[in-house]
């Protein structure tokens, strides 16, 4: 599998608004290698990455499970919150929730993180 390195960049909510504003009206065109998935905060960013959804990746990788069900049993957890938290990453890039004929397949994307933020806003030029 083809795994990809996620960059993921931090950016007030402000901040993020004008940048897409800059973007949509053609003052501003992302550079290649900027952040595609942006949080608001390094608290979200470290909601959704935390040690549990990591260890929940690193289970997912490792045993390939063919359903969120199978995923439950491989962990002890219930699949409505293994589904609640598959479907936040999914939201980011991190995960793929593939359905089947049977069932939705977690399929772990991107193993690897870069986090791009600093403390000045990116310049909109």
């Amino acid at each position: 599998m083809n795994r990809k390195i996620l960059k993921i960049g931090i950016m007030s909510k402000p901040k993020f608004q004008a940048y897409t504003i800059a973007i949509a009206k053609g003052k501003y065109k992302p550079k290649p290698d900027e952040p595609k998935i942006w949080f608001a905060s390094m608290k979200t960013l470290a909601q959704v990455l935390s040690d549990e959804n990591q260890a929940l990746l690193e289970i997912i990788d490792k045993t390939q499970p063919n359903s969120i069900d199978e995923l439950a049993e491989t962990t002890g957890k219930k699949s409505n919150h293994l589904s609640q938290s598959l479907k936040t990453m999914e939201h980011y890039g991190i995960i793929e929730l593939v359905k089947t004929s049977k069932a939705v397949r977690p399929i772990v994307r991107t193993t690897d993180f870069q986090i791009e933020c600093g403390l000045f806003s990116r310049q909109l030029q």
